[in-house]
């Protein structure tokens, strides 16, 4: 496991020892338990926004018509 260091306000930092001792566990642990929440939570956001747009390409009636145009034309202005 990876260290981190980082810097935290005494108060802060006072209020989550006792929140961890409440709970019996770490600092280290509150931290840990955080972060893989936070992440868990954007995985499923990024999960659901992909699940809409691919929703929205199947719905979608927009056709190119078979034209393509080259980058330069895109700029072309």
């Amino acid at each position: 496991m990876a260290n981190v260091t980082m810097s935290v306000d005494e108060t802060l930092l006072k209020r989550a020892r006792k929140l961890a001792v409440d709970q019996d566990t770490t600092v280290s642990e509150l931290f840990r338990d955080h972060l893989a929440s936070l992440v868990e939570r954007d995985d499923t956001r990024r999960e659901f926004l992909a699940d809409e747009l691919d929703s929205l390409f199947e719905a979608s009636t927009a056709s190119s018509g078979g034209a393509r145009v080259n980058r330069d034309a895109l700029y072309d202005r």
